[in-house]
């Protein structure tokens, strides 16, 4: 069976690259949230094995909702995307739980490479 994966991000042009990279990998997206409250709301719905949260959005950042899965679960495996520049907020995002990390723009083997390792 393959696994579920819920993906965040604000722009709808990341979340289509990524599911692209999933789907051609055997991933299921299950679903999308283009904000941390939403991210939160479907983690609930869904219970996917897996999420892929950008760091930067709007309503909620990543971070924040990170923790309040985490809180909820503290089994969630969350892989947090990041712009080049942000390596604080990567290192808060490690510290709150995250798996692992994938800088923008995605290159496909780095996000397989992530996304294997964590459900290991």
């Amino acid at each position: 069976m393959a696994h579920t994966v819920l993906i965040v991000d604000d722009a709808a042009f990341m979340r289509m690259m990524i599911k692209d990279i999933l789907i051609k990998n055997g991933f299921e997206v299950v679903g999308e949230a283009q904000d941390g409250q939403q991210a939160v709301d479907k983690f609930e719905e869904l219970k996917p094995d897996l999420i892929t949260m950008d760091i930067t959005m709007p309503e909620k950042d990543g971070i924040t909702a990170l923790k309040e899965i985490k809180e909820a679960d503290p089994n969630a495996i969350i892989i947090m995307c990041s712009a080049m520049g942000q390596q604080a907020m990567v290192i808060d995002a490690i510290q709150a739980g995250a798996k692992d990390f994938v800088v923008k723009p995605f290159q496909a083997d780095r996000v397989i490479e992530a996304i294997t390792k964590a459900l290991d």
